[in-house]
């Protein structure tokens, strides 16, 4: 049913912006997380929440994976808008409850670059696309369902956290950029994050059907 599908979303939105965000959070004002443990944070919540809402949902919590899907004929173009919606509500409610648990951040898990913007473009773009060619890979469907998908986005997510955290915060997901933006007031460069993953995860659509259509060949 739709209806447990978005609330799915939500929760699972929820789930990975307040965990991931806190992580960032809590090692703002002790130190005691380190970037690693921020990194490892993000891929276990994510890989948790995909064993949890997979077969509910497709376990999206991206509004860019979701738009991908629909571009690969995998999703229905109808549900968008409304998983869009769950996702966003997620988002800004995790970004709320950081900020009221942990009142002395002040970033709040922003996604702030720390080199210059349309390198932090660029980067964004890669992290997505190679984000969204595992997806849909290991993807049934609409669906990231079978043993290895957890493991296998949840280890992107924290590889690519590992490396691209320090310069981008390595966000490739504009609702998980939009929370705490809103919420902390960080506007300044967020065209990164709301145009980077939508394009990343496009080219990644466009690739994979080459696969599919050379894989029909053959």
């Amino acid at each position: 049913m739709i209806r447990t599908a978005l609330y799915a979303e939500f929760i699972g939105t929820f789930a990975m912006v307040f965990c991931g965000t806190a992580a960032m959070a809590v090692n703002e004002t002790t130190g005691a997380v380190a970037h690693e443990g921020v990194a490892i944070t993000w891929g276990l919540i994510v890989m948790a929440m995909i064993y949890a809402f997979g077969e509910q949902s497709g376990a999206h919590f991206n509004p860019a994976v979701t738009l991908s899907f629909a571009l690969a004929n995998r999703f229905e173009w109808k549900k968008v808008p409304r998983y869009v919606l769950a996702q966003i509500f997620g988002a800004i409610t995790a970004s709320l409850t950081v900020q009221a648990l942990i009142p002395e951040s002040e970033i709040i898990g922003a996604t702030i670059p720390t080199i210059p913007h349309i390198n932090a473009f660029w980067l964004e773009f890669l992290l997505s696309f190679f984000l969204m060619t595992v997806i849909l890979q290991i993807s049934i469907g609409s669906k990231k369902i079978g043993p290895i998908a957890g493991v296998a986005v949840g280890g992107v997510i924290l590889l690519e956290a590992m490396f691209a955290g320090p310069l981008t915060n390595a966000s490739m997901n504009p609702v998980r950029s939009l929370g705490p933006a809103l919420v902390g007031n960080h506007w300044e460069p967020m065209w990164i994050y709301f145009t980077a993953p939508f394009a990343g995860m496009a080219v990644a659509v466009f690739t994979f059907k080459i696969f599919v259509l050379s894989r029909n060949v053959h």
